[in-house]
């Protein structure tokens, strides 16, 4: 359990124990939730900022700690025991049923449990939770496979788009570990066609027959290290160019099944976005097929060679002058 989370515990607990125990000393507090009298402190502190929304000083919990002795006057109803209503019970039902699906999920059984009693606790009241079936994407059967794969430690052969080339590759991977990120579940593992760890999005893998468990063990070699994905999935290379384009409302969907760095909302539902690419042909493919849907912003380069590559399919078809033999504004060719 991280710090963070850590905390928040201790605070959710700290208040309805200090009303229980009113006038506590400083140090008896802290030797009950295991802390120093410094953190202690920090923790009141931060306390005493916090309660319900508005920030008014009737919406804040009310404390005082004066020599030695904690007093909490107004717990803003944290002393309390936590009441749902049956709207927000059904939701928990159908969100920890939903989590449930999830093929290979840990702590499955702790989930079942605590699914178990929220159900009852429900009871006649959230009838409606009954009714509701939760079906999850298409992607199961390729995220049961690869939950298999890293449980039985064995390696998998995907056959894999890579994006930035529009290219169906075959590869066998060592798995790692499986992350969900931003709403996309992905493979970390071992690629032997690269020798490195790579990441893989796993509606990007070509339908449960795009992924095969093999008969050899999953073992990466000992440098291969997870990466910190805290700051994001992408990270550019070194050589990669920096793009931007603008889309039209139309072509938004760029933004969901490109990994992009950073978006802008523009007036008129348009989008503009910064991506990063190795190599462009496949930009070249992308931009040309959104036609007047997208905009090439950055780099003048790429503008300039989607422009000349329009101007020849036009030439193709009789649809413009032949780019070769145009001549220009002044009659030079």
């Amino acid at each position: 359990m991280s710090a963070a989370t850590d905390r928040l515990s201790r605070l959710l607990a700290l208040v309805p124990w200090l009303r229980a125990h009113p006038g506590v000393s400083m140090s008896a507090a802290a030797d009950a939730f295991g802390v120093t009298s410094r953190q202690l402190r920090d923790d009141l502190d931060l306390l005493f900022v916090c309660g319900l929304p508005g920030g008014a000083p009737g919406d804040l919990i009310d404390l005082s700690y004066s020599g030695d002795q904690i007093t909490v006057a107004d717990p803003q109803t944290l002393d309390r025991p936590l009441r749902l209503s049956v709207d927000e019970a059904t939701a928990l039902v159908v969100a920890a049923r939903a989590l449930a699906d999830v093929p290979g999920l840990a702590s499955r059984d702790e989930l079942d449990r605590a699914l178990e009693k929220l159900e009852k606790a429900v009871g006649a009241g959230g009838s409606a939770a009954g009714q509701v079936r939760v079906s999850l994407d298409a992607h199961d059967e390729v995220l049961a496979a690869v939950q298999r794969a890293l449980r039985e430690r064995r390696r998998i052969h995907l056959r894999y788009l890579v994006w930035s080339r529009d290219e169906l590759t075959e590869r066998d991977v060592d798995p790692m570990r499986v992350l969900l990120r931003d709403g996309r579940w992905y493979l970390e593992g071992w690629c032997h066609q690269a020798e490195a760890v790579r990441l893989f999005r796993l509606d990007r893998i070509d339908g449960p027959d795009g992924v095969c468990l093999l008969d050899a063990a999953a073992d990466p070699p000992p440098h291969a290290v997870s990466r910190d994905t805290s700051d994001g999935i992408y990270r550019p290379g070194p050589g990669d160019i920096r793009v931007v384009l603008e889309l039209a409302s139309a072509a938004r969907w760029v933004a969901d099944y490109y990994p992009v760095a950073e978006t802008r909302e523009l007036p008129g539902r348009r989008l503009r976005v910064t991506l990063y690419a190795g190599e462009t042909s496949w930009l070249h493919r992308l931009v040309l097929g959104l036609g007047a849907d997208a905009r090439v912003v950055e780099p003048r380069e790429l503008a300039a060679e989607v422009n000349d590559l329009a101007r020849r399919a036009l030439a193709a078809y009789g649809l413009g002058p032949d780019p070769a033999g145009a001549a220009g504004p002044d009659g030079s060719r």
